[in-house]
């Protein structure tokens, strides 16, 4: 069994594509277009056993990938907030990007703040959101299911 089947039916997209989560955008193109050659359907056309599994393998890989390479929906599937079956909302997804990018400049500046100071940048940032729709839980798991 190789690499790809051993986790990937109920992994996350970065063991679907075989990178770690702090990869680089050129290195989750790379291991896509690894995995894409080696799963396209075309390939196995010749092997009529093997090409549904071959299908959901690509699929999932390019579900993977379309996540992954899109930074604002990478942002939200790694809080845990990506909800594939959800229409993209652009203002939270940008809501969560200011968030992302703050954290990464408080983590330079290993500044700490107490509860008061982050309570306030997050009310001052929330402005003009009348009700999130959002949900907080785990980042979205690959679907164990293949339906073609």
């Amino acid at each position: 069994m190789d690499d790809y089947s051993q986790g990937a039916l109920s992994s996350s997209y970065y063991t679907v594509l075989g990178v770690s989560s702090d990869s680089s955008i050129n290195e989750i193109r790379r291991a896509y277009r690894k995995l894409a050659m080696q799963w396209h359907p075309d390939r196995w056309t010749r092997t009529p056993s093997l090409l549904n599994e071959a299908k959901c393998k690509f699929q999932k890989i390019q579900e993977a990938y379309s996540v992954l390479s899109d930074p604002k929906r990478r942002t939200m599937y790694d809080a845990g907030l990506y909800d594939p079956q959800e229409e993209e909302d652009e203002e939270f997804s940008d809501f969560m990007d200011e968030m992302a990018s703050l954290m990464v400049e408080v983590k330079r500046e290993e500044k700490v703040y107490g509860l008061d100071e982050l309570q306030a940048m997050f009310m001052e940032m929330a402005e003009g959101f009348e009700t999130p729709s959002m949900y907080f839980g785990t980042p979205t798991r690959v679907d164990e299911s293949c339906v073609t």
